[in-house]
């Protein structure tokens, strides 16, 4: 289906045929026109369907075709501040032949953009892209006024339930007239996102469920068995091997492994950058932009990277630890083989994570190729408790790294405002539309 039958106005049709846009996805076919009915929508659709668009063109044709002019018409609420990041460039480069104004709304940078963000939410932009305890932060000072909002938005809902964020969800849509259009899109649908739909919701939302939790075909999986003593050496050993693998994105479980593994990296002489926690918002920015760019073709990070941010040319994904998640498996992996090219992921298995790993399996109804051990590392005596030769049934063990490099929960949202670090970004001026949608999903 082409985006020309959908019958949008035209400055958005202008705006899609800028950035090379014609044809629409499965998930856009399915979502675009009860959106445009005005009915309430449940989406189970994974990053890389295209999801992003799916919302964002039918909110801004009825923006464009019938502006509130009485103040804040959306909210797009997002887990994370590179999502929002990301979710804002799309909107910006769609948006740009229409009237509609935006802002996105998140912490972690400096005291400035608070000031900013306050001007821009008391004036009433159009379209406020924000995490949940950012806003809240705002709303904890009075000066928000969402009485005029007619259109909710959940991006990535499983994602902010699994860190916490319900709570200040509710806060925020209990300012928000009960006679609105609610979206909400999740990767996965498990029966704990169908009764907070039904919270939110009104009667019989439109459902649609594009497939999901399945690796794209022209991703070539592979894994090791090693212990842990064994990772970093043989993560050098891959690298080392694969010189044609130019951009190549590692995930570790803790930002404590990030650090460890990227210093290791470095002392070897490779150009590698990492993003945690531990860098201000800023400072992740530039990483990303560094690595999307090609001056830091090796990137170590924690799962703040691993759903919705969209770098093309990313030739391998290293799980330097299994995800404690099944589901953050296909989210990791997914971050290569983008836009029909192909790419490589290696998951590194050690004794305790065999369990995490048949799960994988089980998930992706596959076989996952399991590699023999450089002769060098195979040789190496294991360290005591994690050999290889040891036997496990795995288990969940340990705790997913969602929380870090996301916005900070209800307890700490209030305190936010005062917060010297914190600061949002509001746009000084327009830039053309770009092919890429800003960096984001088609």
């Amino acid at each position: 289906m082409k985006f020309i039958e959908f019958g949008f106005e035209p400055e958005l049709l202008e705006g899609l045929d800028a950035m090379g846009f014609e044809t629409a996805t499965p998930v856009q076919i399915q979502a675009i026109p009860p959106i445009m009915e005005g009915r309430d929508v449940l989406a189970c659709a994974q990053t890389g369907t295209g999801k992003t668009a799916a919302f964002l063109l039918p909110i801004l044709n009825e923006l464009t075709r019938n502006p509130n002019e009485e103040g804040v018409d959306t909210i797009i609420m997002e887990p994370t501040r590179e999502l929002a990041v990301q979710v804002d460039n799309q909107l910006e480069a769609l948006s740009y032949f229409t009237p509609v104004s935006s802002i996105a709304v998140y912490g972690g940078r400096d005291g400035h953009a608070m000031e900013q963000e306050k001007r821009a939410l008391k004036r009433g932009a159009s379209i406020i892209v924000a995490t949940p305890g950012r806003l809240l932060a705002h709303l904890s000072l009075g000066y928000v006024n969402l009485k005029t909002v007619r259109h909710l938005i959940l991006d990535e809902a499983d994602r902010m339930l699994d860190m916490g964020f319900a709570p200040d969800i509710m806060d925020i849509v209990n300012q928000i007239p009960r006679e609105r259009q609610t979206l909400l899109f999740s990767a996965t649908m498990p029966q704990q996102i169908r009764q907070f739909a039904k919270q939110l919701m009104r009667e019989k939302p439109a459902e649609i469920s594009i497939a999901i939790s399945k690796p794209a075909e022209n991703i070539l999986q592979l894994a090791y068995e090693v212990d842990d003593s064994g990772k970093i050496p043989l993560t050098e050993k891959i690298l080392e091997s694969n010189k044609r693998l130019q951009r190549v994105l590692i995930f570790a479980g803790t930002k404590k492994v990030v650090r460890e593994l990227a210093a290791s990296l470095k002392r070897r002489g490779l150009d590698v950058g990492a993003i945690s926690s531990d860098l201000e918002q800023n400072e992740r920015e530039a990483m990303l932009q560094a690595f999307a760019g090609g001056s830091k073709p090796i990137l170590v990070a924690t799962d703040v990277l691993s759903r919705g941010i969209d770098v093309k040319g990313i030739d391998a994904v290293i799980n330097y630890d299994v995800p404690g998640d099944a589901e953050d498996y296909v989210h990791r992996i997914g971050r290569t083989a983008r836009a029909e090219a192909s790419g490589m992921a290696f998951t590194f298995v050690n004794a305790k994570d065999r369990g995490r790993f048949r799960r994988i399996e089980e998930l992706i109804e596959m076989k996952i190729r399991i590699l023999p051990l450089p002769e060098e590392l195979a040789n190496a005596k294991p360290r005591p408790g994690g050999g290889r030769g040891e036997r496990s049934h795995g288990g969940r063990g340990g705790r997913r790294d969602n929380k870090r490099g996301g916005d900070k929960p209800r307890q700490e949202a209030k305190s936010e405002a005062g917060n010297k670090r914190s600061g949002g970004r509001r746009r000084s001026g327009r830039r053309g539309p770009r092919k890429d949608g800003g960096g984001g999903e088609r």
